[in-house]
């Protein structure tokens, strides 16, 4: 994917830099997670998590921001109280439209915008073309856990000059039909996959995100000519780490294993 350049923060938070010709870039920030590492959260319903380590980048090494793709408000592992703090200084934030809500009526933000799934919405900024941003369908847990684990969202993200197919964020989900309509409805060259086989012990052996068997199975079905891991590392509920990934990816077919690309912490990598 030309003129991409990723930066895997820590967790869930990437940062997104956009070229789009002779413009500065579009630079966009997901989930954002930016508490140090040792705290302890609860997530609900007798789940929580400690965070095991803290971000690879401080807020001012991340320069400026033009929006933020936040899949959910409401786990503290996909919005800490410290990334809840910038919000305010990261401009547009994509994201449910319940948390849209909840975001505009308790923390006071403005101009938040709410997507359902398959709802578009577009970012726009003097000098540059605009981002389209296509919101994509999560189920952040087994079947008819959506009324205790909430709304989440993924992301899809075009624009002009665009060559292969957008770019591509699953946020927080598990491999369902709702998922897999991403190969009948869009042309994905890059995935970002949030894996991590997430599992908590009060409800056994159920997952909330991807496995990395599951993420091969969708890579191969969206035909993704590239797929990078996030949401692996960083949080003690993350079941599956890179190693337990690398050894799944291992067993794979050759053309699907070989889409696969690491992103070392705390680094810039152009997408070619």
């Amino acid at each position: 994917m030309k003129g991409v350049t990723l930066t895997h923060v820590g967790g869930p938070t990437l940062l997104i830099e956009i070229e789009t010709g002779p413009h500065p870039p579009w630079r966009l920030l997901t989930d954002p997670t930016f508490d140090p590492a040792g705290k302890d959260y609860k997530f609900g319903w007798g789940t929580g998590s400690t965070k095991l380590a803290g971000p690879a980048l401080t807020r001012e090494a991340l320069g400026e921001i033009d929006g933020v793709l936040l899949s959910h408000d409401h786990h503290d592992d996909n919005l800490d109280p410290a990334g809840r703090a910038l919000l305010p200084s990261l401009g547009t934030v994509v994201t449910t439209v319940p948390g849209a809500k909840r975001l505009t009526s308790k923390d006071g933000l403005t101009g938040v915008r709410g997507l359902t799934d398959w709802q578009t919405t577009v970012l726009e900024k003097p000098g540059l073309p605009s981002l389209e941003i296509t919101a994509t369908p999560c189920r952040h847990g087994p079947p008819g856990s959506r009324p205790i684990v909430g709304d989440v969202i993924g992301f899809a993200l075009k624009w002009e000059g665009q060559e292969d197919g957008v770019l591509w964020v699953s946020g927080d989900t598990v491999l369902y039909d709702g998922v897999k309509e991403v190969a009948s409805r869009l042309d994905v060259d890059t995935a970002v996959v949030h894996l991590g086989g997430v599992r908590f012990p009060i409800s056994g052996p159920l997952r909330y995100t991807m496995t990395a068997a599951e993420a091969v199975e969708l890579v191969a079905l969206i035909d993704a000519k590239e797929a990078i891991p996030i949401h692996y590392e960083g949080w003690k509920h993350f079941r599956e780490g890179q190693a337990a990934i690398e050894a799944e990816l291992a067993t794979a077919p050759a053309g699907v294993r070989d889409r696969f690309r690491w992103l070392p912490i705390g680094e810039r990598v152009a997408l070619s």
